[in-house]
């Protein structure tokens, strides 16, 4: 038995086939340029395969309400040639075979639930800090969604007394993601992070944002385990910044699990997503 993964990035896809036990058999990556271009080398990679499900974890906003007519496309997103793009009608109507579908960090906290970090707990929460920051949570099993899957790295965040940077959110300004996602370093200081001292102050900046948003979601989930995933967490000194502030806005207000132990970086690395989207796949086979 074969399962298919996407992992649907606004940089690039990632395919994947795998087996029962989620060993990954062949992969290939590929440019996201425009659905015509993008979909033609997803094809060309599964037709080569007798697959029993696919699951797929894209880049967002999507429609993941089973109940409206836009289920499976990408909405609103900064992509504009894939705006309003049938992409589960797309794929089922090539291979009908079982589609699980979900956003690309739902699937990175599924994988990191069931095989990595958050083996045994109850709930996992994911986070990615890169490009973007985006987030998933998986709660007994199940990956959280209601009306819509969650926005999470678009809530609001309180300035830092020394920070007079704006934002970046077209959407909000200064939101989480508009004021610690990766390209905020290069628009404060026109550098890169790899290119800044881990003792500028502009990392107590990102720290302090992040950490508001792992306290919202430690009083809201209470999860039993933070995965911080993304290019930007690949900053040991940056991680425990956001460790060392976690701990001083929660206070003594409610109890966590010892720091290191609730904080981890993710088990499988960058592929969390393609893993995260063959166990979808592996859940919705027939």
């Amino acid at each position: 038995m074969l399962f298919g993964a996407i992992e649907a990035g606004g940089t690039k896809f990632v395919c994947a086939v795998g087996d029962e036990n989620l060993q990954v058999v062949n992969r290939v990556n590929f440019p996201t340029t425009t659905p015509e271009e993008t979909m033609k080398q997803v094809y060309e990679f599964f037709d080569q395969y007798q697959l029993n499900a696919i699951g797929i974890g894209s880049f967002g906003p999507i429609d993941v309400n089973q109940k409206s007519s836009t289920y499976g496309y990408i909405k609103n997103t900064p992509k504009t040639a894939w705006i309003d793009y049938d992409f589960v009608g797309a794929i089922k109507s090539r291979y009908n075979i079982p589609i699980g579908w979900t956003t690309d960090v739902n699937a990175a906290a599924l994988c990191e639930a069931t095989k990595g970090a958050g083996v045994g707990q109850k709930s996992v929460l994911y986070l990615t800090v890169g490009t973007g920051i985006g987030g998933g949570a998986v709660i007994n099993g199940k990956i959280v969604e209601g009306f819509g899957h969650p926005e999470m790295g678009h809530i609001r965040v309180q300035p830092h007394p020394n920070d007079t940077f704006q934002g970046l959110c077209p959407f909000h300004g200064n939101c989480a993601e508009g004021m610690a996602a990766g390209p905020t370093i290069d628009a404060r200081l026109n550098k890169k992070g790899y290119e800044i001292d881990r003792n500028h102050e502009v990392w107590d900046y990102l720290a302090f944002y992040l950490a508001q948003v792992l306290h919202t979601y430690t009083l809201i989930l209470r999860p039993s385990v933070i995965v911080l995933g993304g290019g930007v967490m690949k900053s040991e000194s940056l991680l425990q910044k956001v460790k060392t502030e976690l701990i001083s806005q929660v206070g003594n207000y409610v109890d966590i699990p010892p720091i290191d132990q609730y904080i981890q970086p993710p088990s499988f690395g960058d592929n969390a997503g393609i893993v995260g989207g063959l166990i979808l796949a592996r859940e919705h086979r027939n």
